[in-house]
């Protein structure tokens, strides 16, 4: 495959049905989603696909781009540990913190990844010199080193297999990513499910103390409202010293609208005859609730109301038990509040699949950081140490 037919379209030239029939209940990985990918504002990047033996994997082009959270190098600096260029081949999309590799038909990705994983080192070679993202990656064809070839945010199951297909250097431990089962008796039954008695009495506080303040939550399609929503979201960027330009999150979720349609839907919170205080974006796709974005306009909070957790959670978990879904998948980070309400916690890796990586040779070290950083968690509270599916994390800790 040649660098720029990888590029042709953002699946590689696969029809979008055939391309969805893959990815399935991903939705990260689904051909809308990743339409939004190839036109969100910001950086220089080309959303594609390699294809290999039936299976596929999307990938991105990166000459810049400025989600600290996918900048490998940022990432591996901060946590010590040597780092790649900046630009290469991001083996993933470039927004959603979820990265798979996609089999046919169910298959197991161990049989599938020595042809992706030859099919992206490939394309990181034919990057170097290429003249895709307006001769970014510079000089003529062969002319370089192949570009940098790192996938972000991997779940164990397809790290394993990369690993078994040749990859030598071990994975880096980003972030958790949480699950929370949906049980067939709903609501009830989730209630009934949490941990403790105590928690499942502080559900029950919260979820009155929502409705004593006068909230009432409300639904719209994201293409509807997305510069109220970009208005709320600035709110909680500003509360946690996170820069932010209003325009940038306005036309984001503009763009994220126009390519989901109306799969992206809108909670708001809010009391009669006032402007809402908060909200969440949210998709149902396959068997599972994804909740993509939260913000709060902090300074009209009502003190003991629990807004944040009953429009991210308690709402959520109404809505995906109405529509029979298996999962809420509330997203990464927080990982006490996700735990607190029955949430598990997977890991997400960092991967360099390159054959000249930087990382060969320093497994002790990021097996080192890894096992520091799952003590981390598991020192944050009991509901945490139990959260976490430790067989997941342990091959590499």
């Amino acid at each position: 495959m040649s660098a720029l037919a990888a590029f042709d379209g953002v699946s590689g030239g696969l029809p979008p049905e055939d391309w969805d029939a893959l990815a399935g209940n991903r939705l990260y990985s689904s051909y809308d989603w990743l339409r939004f990918c190839a036109t969100d504002i910001g950086g220089r990047t080309a959303t594609g696909a390699v294809h290999a033996a039936g299976a596929a994997v999307s990938v991105t082009a990166v000459a810049e781009e400025p989600n600290p959270f996918y900048q490998w190098n940022t990432q591996l600096t901060a946590r010590g540990l040597p780092a790649p260029d900046a630009a290469g081949l991001l083996v993933g999309q470039r927004r959603g913190y979820q990265t798979h590799l996609l089999t046919p038909g169910g298959a197991t990705a161990d049989r599938a990844a020595p042809a992706l994983l030859d099919g992206v080192r490939s394309l990181a070679a034919e990057l170097a010199g290429s003249e895709l993202l307006d001769g970014a990656f510079g000089g003529p064809a062969g002319a370089k080193e192949p570009l940098p070839c790192v996938a972000s945010f991997v779940g164990t199951p397809d790290v394993q297999a990369l690993r078994a297909a040749g990859v030598r250097t071990a994975p880096v431990l980003l972030t958790t990513d949480a699950w929370v089962s949906i049980p067939e008796g709903g609501w009830p039954e989730w209630l009934r499910r949490l941990p403790s008695k105590g928690r499942r009495d502080s559900v029950k506080q919260e979820v009155k103390a929502f409705a004593a303040a006068g909230y009432e939550i409300t639904r719209e399609p994201l293409e509807d409202c997305y510069r109220q929503a970009a208005d709320l979201l600035a709110g909680t960027q500003k509360r946690y010293g996170h820069s932010y330009d209003l325009h940038v999150l306005s036309e984001s979720f503009r763009l994220q609208g126009a390519a989901m349609g109306a799969k992206a839907q809108v909670l708001f919170c809010a009391r009669s005859g006032e402007p809402p205080v908060g909200f969440c974006l949210f998709y149902i796709h396959g068997d599972t609730l994804f909740v993509r974005a939260v913000g709060f306009d902090y300074e009209r909070l009502i003190r003991g109301a629990a807004e944040y957790f009953n429009l991210v959670y308690y709402a959520a978990v109404r809505i995906a038990a109405e529509n029979g879904l298996r999962w809420l998948a509330p997203g990464i980070e927080s990982a006490d509040a996700k735990a607190l309400r029955g949430a598990r916690l997977r890991p997400l890796w960092l991967l360099d699949l390159s054959e000249r990586s930087v990382l060969l040779g320093r497994d002790d070290e990021v097996r080192a950081y890894n096992a520091a950083e799952l003590s981390r968690l598991s020192a944050i509270s009991p509901a945490v140490s139990k959260a976490l599916e430790h067989d997941l994390y342990a091959p590499f800790c």
